[in-house]
């Protein structure tokens, strides 16, 4: 009976040996996916489950705005993409500045901007009081669209050509004026750039908006303005404002028919307005380059590219890597300009 004894003894205890073993085989099969996940969020790499929760893309200009048009564009293929809502907040205020405030703060991981470019490079020089960094607190995302702006003046503006008028333009001096939707705007800070460049000195008047530059440009009240294509092609076909050419380096796309700053002997003079998505810098980066990834299909595909070119966009759909560039450049580019002319918008 001993052998069977000892036996009985050897097949409880490998029965807890095997036991055991499976128990920690489970504790290892079930723990792993966890700790990879773990380790995978930690390093941003994992987005099969993002995201778990209506996207947010903010606007910091109201409905029917040009920024509000081209959120609203890509929102539906973005959502198609994702899986999950994408609704359009309008945050309005502050030329934008509300809503990239509300973006750079955001904690859900599931808030994204529609943003201009001068939220994101020269805001803070323009008012050192901001609530945020533009270069610090957006993780960029890419560039959507680029465009030029038009040089516009009235119908009897003199010369026949850019080189005619702007040879007006320094004989007029400080007597002509120029309007812009206000201080520390791309059309406010190209300009001060263009009289640096071309040798002209207009007086600087802000106005509320191309609206109204319209009609005081109609009124006689003033000699310049850049605009953006959309806006200045609907005067020009109209028969109301002149276009003397764009603030592009070369001919654009947008605007093909229009010379160039350099067509006008205006040397070194490239400028243009964009559009980006950008999130807050917290944001993980596999969701960021997620993110990119498909606003680029996105932007590129034959209709929605199309709807931009309507609305006045050349598209871009840039990397992340792509977009932090352009946003040093122009910072540069604009900052120098607003130091030089001292420049505010506080």
């Amino acid at each position: 009976m001993k052998p069977m004894s000892l036996n009985h003894n050897a097949l409880k205890q490998r029965r807890l040996t095997v036991l055991a073993v499976s128990s920690a085989l489970s504790l290892a099969l079930f723990s792993a996916p966890l700790t990879a996940w773990s380790q995978v969020k930690k390093n941003g790499t994992a987005t099969a489950a993002w995201p778990t929760q209506t996207v947010k893309l903010i606007v910091g200009f109201p409905a029917g705005s040009s920024p509000d048009l081209t959120a609203r564009t890509l929102a539906e293929p973005l959502a198609k993409a994702l899986g999950q809502a994408v609704i359009v907040e309008n945050k309005v205020g502050a030329g934008g500045n509300i809503a990239a405030d509300f973006v750079a703060k955001a904690t859900d991981n599931h808030t994204i901007g529609l943003m201009i470019n001068g939220n994101m490079t020269v805001a803070k020089l323009l008012n050192p009081k901001l609530s945020y960094d533009p270069l610090k607190d957006f993780a960029p995302i890419s560039l959507i669209g680029v465009s030029p702006l038009v040089l516009v003046a009235p119908l009897n503006a003199p010369g026949a050509n850019a080189k005619e008028f702007f040879v007006a333009a320094r004989n007029a001096g400080n007597k002509w004026n120029y309007g812009s939707p206000g201080i520390g705007t791309v059309g406010h800070i190209g300009m001060e750039m263009l009289k640096g460049k071309a040798g002209i000195d207009p007086l600087h008047i802000p106005y509320p908006g191309y609206p109204q530059i319209a009609t005081a440009m109609l009124g006689g009240q003033l000699q310049l303005s850049m605009m953006p294509p959309g806006l200045a092609n609907a005067q020009i076909k109209a028969g109301k404002l002149k276009a003397i050419g764009t603030t592009a380096s070369g001919r654009s796309p947008l605007v093909p028919d229009l010379p160039s700053m350099t067509e006008a002997d205006i040397r070194g003079f490239n400028l243009e307005i964009w559009n980006a998505l950008a999130g807050p810098k917290n944001l993980p980066p596999a969701v960021v380059n997620k993110l990119a990834t498909l606003a680029s299909d996105i932007v590129r595909a034959p209709d929605i590219r199309q709807k931009l070119f309507n609305q006045g966009w050349q598209v871009a759909g840039t990397s992340p890597e792509g977009l932090a560039s352009r946003i040093k450049a122009d910072t540069a580019l604009l900052g120098g300009i607003i130091q030089m002319r001292g420049i505010k918008n506080e």
